[in-house]
Order: C-alpha cells, then structure tokens, then sequence
C-alpha cells in the first residue's frame, strides 16, 4: 500500500524537512510527499481504492498500535493507497472533513503545520516498524 502525504505550505530548509526526511528514508513501503501552495493547488488524484484522512486537532487520537493495526487492516483489505492531508493555518473544511475515511488528531493542542508533517512521518515509520515486527518498536 501507498502512503501518501499531501500538505498545504512549503516545508524548505528547516529542521522539521530534516526531520521529515529522515523518517521517509526509514520507511519500507511505497511513499509519496506532495506540497501544496497554503491555497490553491491542484490535490493529485488517489489510487483506487484509497483512504483520506485528514490531521485534524479535534480528530481521534490512536495509539501507535493502534494506528499501525488500521495501516495493516487497510493494507490486507486491498487498499492502494492511504492519503493523509495536512492542512494549512485554516485547517480543513466542513466539506472534506465530512467525506474523510478518518480525522486523526495528535491531541488537543495545536501543532504548526510543519511540526504535524513530521511528527506524522514518524508514525509512519513507527506504524511500518510495527507490522514488520521491528524490535525497535516497544508497545505497552
């Protein structure tokens, strides 16, 4: 299965494209990182069948197993791609956040865009680590 990381803004030189970077090189399955502009912008069509999910701070909070079990679950039920959306400083609206197979949040807080790309690349990793039976990776 893909994943597909879509986010609105341009991450540039910056310690959090470091970041980003270093979690994708660590990642076994296919990936993709595709920037928008803040607005505008054409979203690349998905793979089908897909999932979208949007990060979103009033989204639901998974565990990292739990996460990886839902990448899994996708993964064996024949899902092509997993698309994440990042949103700019305005988030999602009401209309994509409605046709979203999942809102997923890292807690109540607000996190800068560029901070959520690459805290979300390494639970990508930490999710692919998981199913693999990485021993890095210990749950409890």
């Amino acid at each position: 299965m893909r994943l597909h990381v879509i986010a609105r803004g341009k991450i540039g030189r910056s310690p959090e494209a470091d970041l980003v970077a270093r979690y994708a090189k660590r990642i076994t399955w296919p990936l993709v990182l595709t920037e928008l502009p803040d607005q505008g912008g054409t979203i690349p069509p998905p793979l089908a069948p897909a999932r979208e999910v949007l990060l979103d701070e009033r989204g639901k909070q998974l565990s990292s197993e739990q996460f990886a079990a839902l990448l899994g679950r996708w993964r064996d039920d024949g899902v092509r791609e997993a698309r994440f959306l990042i949103g700019a400083a305005d988030g999602h609206g009401d209309v994509a956040r409605g046709q979203a197979d999942l809102l997923l949040g890292f807690g109540p807080m607000t996190w800068p865009h560029l901070m959520v790309r690459a805290m979300l690349a390494e639970q990508l990793w930490r999710a692919t680590a998981i199913l693999a039976g990485h021993p890095y990776h210990r749950s409890g």
